[in-house]
């Protein structure tokens, strides 16, 4: 049995996506970052850098239990422990390898930084904001280019798709209208969106989304001096 500590952000989607792509069972425990829980000690000692999401899985590596953080990490475990979503031939098995680094170096760390300096940050920083807005953007086309050709990222299905799409599909925090000028991407988007599996992972936690304000407590939580006081 895996359980899944997570909370219904983009990192924590990937996981719960691949969870129901698998069909592994599962149990999921909400991680409330906006209040603090990833702060707690329970929680730090699966995942020391206390983010989400984090696993622990009972039958693990030698039938032991075997907890993993980093969201990358755990789509790859998942993918060797099922042997799903990751190809066996070195060439497509790098192709994948790829893709989901381009997410886990650029994509999420950018598009984080555009949707902060957008939407989160106590001040306006025009050039915080066109800085990440652009590299977002460019990072849409170089994706976009890419579908060109190929039906998904690594040309098939796999963990690359699952790391990048949940992600790419809240488009609007990251620019106006981006998908009027990435056709391919938009493709993708709606292809993706469309598998019962997704539309699964993607509600798992779904009644905590917030679209009010970030109260103070929750500013502090996420982004405040308390991230820099754990040992």
């Amino acid at each position: 049995m895996i359980d899944l500590y997570s909370w219904p952000t983009p990192n924590g989607f990937k996981v719960s996506i691949m969870l129901e792509e698998t069909g592994l069972p599962y149990n999921v425990h909400a991680i409330n970052i906006l209040s603090g829980d990833q702060f707690k000690p329970d929680f730090l000692k699966i995942s020391p850098n206390n983010r989400i999401p984090a696993i622990v899985d009972s039958e693990g590596l030698g039938g032991n239990e075997y907890s993993l953080f980093e969201s990358g990490a755990i789509l790859l475990y998942l993918a060797e422990k099922t042997d799903q979503f990751m190809p066996a031939t070195p060439r497509a098995y790098y192709d994948v390898i790829q893709w989901l680094m381009f997410q886990m170096g650029g994509v999420g760390p950018m598009f984080g930084q555009a949707n902060h300096f957008r939407k989160y940050a106590p001040d306006k920083i025009d050039y915080a904001v066109e800085r990440y807005s652009k590299e977002a953007e460019r990072l849409y086309g170089v994706m976009d280019r890419q579908l060109a050709d190929d039906e998904f990222l690594a040309g098939f299905y796999s963990i690359a798709d699952m790391a990048c799409f949940p992600w790419v599909r809240s488009y609007e925090k990251y620019g106006d209208n981006l998908l009027e000028k990435y056709p391919n991407l938009k493709r993708w988007i709606d292809t993706i969106e469309a598998r019962p599996a997704v539309q699964a992972g993607l509600a798992v936690l779904s009644e905590h989304i917030s679209t009010g304000p970030i109260t103070d407590e929750a500013r502090e939580n996420f982004f405040g001096a308390k991230q820099f006081q754990q040992k």
